[in-house]
């Protein structure tokens, strides 16, 4: 993503940071001299030489060993140079993960000549090792451990598995937006009344006791999460998936809830918009194949390995996850989509429904002078005014990213202390930046007040929380 900008002397260009290499590797695999390569169990680019990639992985080897002296517990989490930082991340013992990005570029042109200055303050650590940590997860929750995979069928197993997920997921990497919302890999929930709310739990119950092989199960509407029956971890990684990959890959032209023809109760055969997004197109195709991602969650303790069955009407989709051990056959799947189908297509238009009359109840609301992004991570809720996501991976901030640059330096503070804090910073752009931690809880707002002094600031974010937050309890 390049983008020129009218320099002093010429044109300036800037360039976004990018990934230069990502390489899994493990130092008991070829302990002896000769054997460096067997370390190596996946490399990007794959075109690199071979006693490059053996060069590069032998270095991270001697950089871990070396930081370890002086801190043994706590192993190296990056490594800053002036052209690129590299990130480690041992996920399990003895398998190193590491990422080297480029550091963003300005280009300028001097004598005809181009000058490349790298800018090498400007990537937050804890943004990109907190993408590090979400490659693992998204691999571990498709294939499991990488422990498993070398109990499955050894080193040979373990390659195999690495090269075609990285392959493909390496490629949905946006670093040149990554930003505080990838510290956090929060969720969105979905505002509800209470009596809404019940009808989704009762929907669910039915739905379990009439398919009884399902284990888990996970409500969702408008891309946020209404009801999840999984560990918070894993549904936080699933939640991922799901926006940023299977559902961008599904767009449909949306119903809208009051107009939608399904409202006429129709007896016997009620059409539905129900369908799946992962297992069988047709239902009718008696060649129909019933394949579902298998998903791996608790690997902690219980280690359960699961089919993920996604199914979808108008706005809403419901998650079942079942037994991989029981393969799902075409049978199932008419029989999920002759239950489910009808009573989701019927819920998603009372979603819809209930949720614009509460939006004209509490009002139009006109654009706030503020932005903000709050976390709460007790429940990983999340909620930002600062990303429009526009594209399937892409969550564009709206904001400039030296504001962004400021949120991640005040979370970065803020992880260090225990305590509740509130930071108040002014930038150089007559902007105001206000952290705020308070219990668990995390809030960041960004105002737009040219001759503000701080009481005002302060005032301010006061409103913000008795509007926005009247029922959560910051500290003052």
């Amino acid at each position: 993503m390049a983008t020129a900008a009218a320099g002093g002397a010429g044109q300036e260009k800037q360039l976004a940071p990018t990934l230069l290499s990502f390489f899994i590797y493990n130092p008991k695999l070829g302990p002896k001299e000769g054997e460096e390569e067997k370390k190596i169990l996946f490399y990007h680019p794959n075109e690199v030489e071979k006693n490059e990639k053996i060069r590069n992985v032998g270095l991270c080897e001697a950089i871990v060993q070396f930081t370890r002296t002086f801190s043994p517990t706590k192993p190296a989490k990056s490594l800053h140079t002036q052209k690129n930082r590299q990130f480690f991340h041992e996920p399990e013992e003895n398998f190193w993960m590491v990422m080297v990005v480029r550091n963003p570029i300005i280009e300028k042109h001097k004598d005809g000549k181009p000058v490349y200055e790298y800018q090498e303050e400007e990537l937050l650590d804890k943004v990109y090792s907190s993408v590090l940590q979400q490659c693992y997860s998204m691999y571990k929750l498709f294939n499991g451990t990488f422990l498993k995979a070398m109990e499955d069928g050894g080193v040979k197993v373990l390659k195999e598995r690495l090269e075609k997920f990285f392959h493909r997921y390496l490629q949905t990497l946006h670093l040149q937006s990554c930003d505080l919302l990838d510290v956090f890999c929060g969720i969105s929930f979905f505002p509800l009344d209470k009596m809404t709310y019940l009808k989704i739990q009762s929907f669910i119950n039915r739905m379990e006791e009439s398919l009884n092989i399902v284990k888990y199960t996970a409500f969702l509407y408008n891309d946020q999460l209404i009801w999840s029956g999984l560990e918070q971890d894993d549904m936080r990684i699933l939640y991922k998936y799901l926006t940023t990959s299977l559902f961008p890959r599904h767009m449909e032209p949306e119903l809208a809830g009051r107009d939608s023809p399904i409202r006429a109760e129709m007896p016997g055969n009620l059409h539905h918009y129900g369908r799946f997004l992962t297992g069988p197109l047709n239902l009718n195709d008696p060649e129909a194949k019933c394949r579902f991602p298998k998903i791996f969650v608790n690997t902690d303790d219980t280690y359960e390995e699961l089919h993920l069955i996604v199914y979808k009407a108008m706005s809403a989709a419901v998650c079942f996850m079942i037994d991989a051990s029981i393969p799902p056959t075409l049978e199932f799947c008419r029989k999920l989509d002759s239950i489910v189908g009808p009573q989701l297509t019927v819920l998603a238009s009372d979603i819809c429904e209930q949720y614009n009359i509460n939006k004209r109840i509490s009002g139009a609301e006109k654009e706030p002078q503020f932005k903000f992004i709050y976390f709460n991570h007790m429940n990983l809720a999340e909620k930002s005014t600062i990303h429009m996501r526009k594209t399937p991976s892409v969550s564009l901030a709206s904001v400039h990213p030296d504001l962004m640059k400021i949120l991640g330096d005040i979370n970065s503070d803020f992880s260090r202390v225990d305590e509740d804090e509130e930071i108040i910073v002014k930038a150089m752009s007559d902007y105001w930046v206000v952290g705020k931690k308070s219990d668990q809880r995390e809030l960041y707002v960004i105002l737009n007040q040219k001759n503000a002094n701080l009481i005002e600031v302060n005032e301010e974010v006061k409103k913000l929380c008795a509007t926005q937050f009247n029922n959560i309890f910051f500290l003052d």
